[in-house]
């Protein structure tokens, strides 16, 4: 069985992928998900936000009494590079490197045009096989138009690019007006691949304690038709690689993202659930499919039905949506009689 894949410009032993997650932020954890299956690794994101806050207060706490009590500055430890700022993060993918056969790709946060490049650089020069875009952005000013947006993302890419040789994904979001003509765009400012979709925090409300709950909710299988209908429209029509991205508990999930024209499917919530072990049971699973109807190549599968290959392609259009609608029957309520007081 030939589940090899290429995505980004990388050669895959085959399409799954250990997207962002805890699990991926240590060198053990990573070890077993390559062990179990795993044909790459995204390691969690890198916040410029954060790494700039962090040392704000560093410096805050050791320059705030140069002056008045120079002498207690020897109370402060003194940090060396392994110990604040992105170095960290920049040790665990050399290490990521040194100890993996499979590649490991970085994620990044930024926040201005300087962080996004000055850090890509140095993911890259940390030994980072791809680097992906993870530009969370809500865009709350309502001053703000959807091609302001659109152009945000399409300027941070370009830096990036011009930074960089590596090749580089976008987590792309699926709200804009016109997610196809985004990606075209993103395709042609440099994206390598696509990463359909990012989940972006959306907040609850505590009615007990009148606050915003701030909890993560990990994807379900429900939550697999928006990227699977964005797939098969994309699927064939951009050169850039298509990694599916959301709602992966079971190795159908997988194999639905591959008919519609996915190169790879990326999952987290399903290892957060079931632990890195899970790999195994989706790689199996995937094969038990393909062997069963004597596929003998993930070629043979990939984008089998997307948009482009099927024969009616209104079907992920909205001459579906009517028939959806038509078809659709309310389930048959049986009346239950009310037992009477006096019974």
């Amino acid at each position: 069985m030939d589940l090899t894949t290429r995505y980004m410009g990388l050669e895959l032993n085959n399409p799954l992928v250990a997207s962002a997650s805890p699990l991926t932020g240590e060198l053990d954890s990573l070890r077993r998900l390559e062990d179990f299956g795993a044909a790459a690794l995204v390691l969690p994101s890198l916040f410029q936000e954060e790494i700039e806050a962090e040392t704000a207060r560093y410096e805050h706490l050791t320059t705030a009494y140069d002056n008045s009590w120079p002498e207690g500055l020897s109370n402060f430890p003194t940090l060396t590079d392994a110990q604040h700022g992105p170095h960290q993060y920049l040790e665990l993918v050399r290490r990521a490197r040194q100890a993996l056969g499979v590649p490991v790709i970085a994620s990044l946060n930024g926040m201005s045009n300087q962080g996004w490049t000055s850090y890509a650089k140095q993911l890259e020069q940390a030994g980072a096989n791809g680097l992906e875009l993870n530009i969370y952005f809500i865009p709350a000013d309502l001053a703000e138009t959807g091609r302001d947006v659109e152009q945000r993302y399409l300027d941070i890419l370009r830096s990036v690019r011009a930074a960089v040789s590596i090749p580089v994904a976008v987590k792309l979001s699926p709200y804009f007006s016109s997610v196809g003509n985004m990606a075209m765009a993103l395709h042609e400012a440099g994206a390598d691949a696509l990463v359909l979709f990012n989940r972006f925090y959306q907040p609850d409300l505590d009615l007990t304690r009148l606050q915003v709950l701030t909890d993560l909710k990990l994807s379900d299988p429900n939550e697999i038709r928006l990227p699977l209908l964005w797939l098969a429209v994309l699927a064939g029509r951009t050169r850039a690689s298509l990694a599916a991205s959301t709602g992966v508990n079971s190795a159908e999930e997988v194999v639905k993202y591959l008919l519609v024209g996915a190169d790879v499917v990326m999952t987290t919530s399903s290892l957060l659930r079931h632990g890195p072990g899970h790999m195994a049971a989706l790689l199996a699973g995937l094969t038990k499919w393909l062997d069963a109807r004597e596929f003998t190549s993930l070629k043979q599968v990939r984008g089998l039905m997307s948009q482009r290959s099927m024969r009616d392609p209104q079907a992920f259009e909205r001459a579906n949506y009517i028939k959806i609608l038509q078809g659709y029957r309310a389930p048959t309520l049986t009346a239950k009689r009310t037992p009477s007081i006096a019974q």
